[in-house]
């Protein structure tokens, strides 16, 4: 007997502090999962510690259509159907970064192209194949900078920014989670998005002590606490959840 709460997820971005995290939560909960990323050798290490039959891996640099296809495809081909795909991908030019008065225009370009443009371009390539099987659940990741302005003044001193960039692409993501779910309002096909606060990955120990100031309790965030809000959003217990961008942040956007 099957059993409908099992899903098979495809996630970008899958050797990312947020999609490893989801990854393991996931095979835990017995779900089949593909997780794509540009980085093979840590993908090849994520097979090997998991080590489950219903974890499959593949490379590629997912911010073209091409490679965003075959990714699918692929999907298809080890699992028969896809129900839920998460973008976590991430792709950073080398100038990523830079405070705002150094921007280089080639690297912003790139940054727009790849984090913004790939984000519509994976939701077109994935709805075409929700649309053939008349369902589907997509989950975007956003952040609370595409809902408000960052607190400089957890930087000063630091060799550190949110890069203005950054603000401008969450907030799109936002615009295009809303605009996807209106969009393909009828046809079964849920997009919803996430926007973490800030997660852990060695900040400077003065930058994190500022940060936890304004939050209600934890203060920065571990990739799996980001998880267990995506793993609600994937479940059936989200069915009536749409067109909805939900902030964790422990606080952080109440002050």
């Amino acid at each position: 007997m099957i059993n409908k709460n099992k899903k098979t997820v495809i996630i970008t971005g899958g050797a990312g502090r947020i999609g490893l995290a989801l990854t393991k939560d996931l095979i835990k909960k017995g779900h089949q999962v593909l997780i794509g990323d540009i980085n093979k050798i840590k993908l090849i290490q994520i097979k090997k510690s998991i080590n489950s039959k219903n974890l499959i891996i593949f490379s590629s640099n997912l911010v073209n259509k091409k490679n965003i296809d075959k990714f699918i495809q692929y999907g298809l081909k080890k699992f028969k159907k896809i129900d839920v795909a998460v973008h976590c991908a991430y792709p950073k030019s080398k100038k990523w970064g830079t405070r705002f008065e150094n921007i280089n225009e080639k690297s912003l370009k790139e940054d727009l192209t790849s984090q913004l443009g790939g984000t519509i371009i994976f939701s077109q390539c994935i709805s075409k194949y929700f649309l053939k099987v008349k369902k589907g659940n997509l989950i975007l990741i956003s952040s609370i900078f595409g809902t408000q302005t960052p607190k400089f003044e957890n930087y000063k001193n630091l060799e550190m920014i949110t890069p203005i960039e950054y603000s401008a692409i969450k907030s799109g993501i936002i615009s295009i989670t809303k605009y996807l779910a209106k969009y393909y309002q009828k046809k079964n096909i849920r997009i919803n998005c996430v926007s973490p606060g800030g997660i852990k990955d060695n900040q400077p120990k003065i930058f994190i002590k500022r940060y936890k100031q304004y939050c209600s309790s934890k203060g920065m965030l571990d990739g799996s606490d980001i998880s267990n809000l995506i793993v609600f959003l994937i479940s059936d217990a989200s069915k009536y959840v749409n067109g909805q961008n939900l902030i964790i942040d422990g606080g952080y956007t109440l002050v």
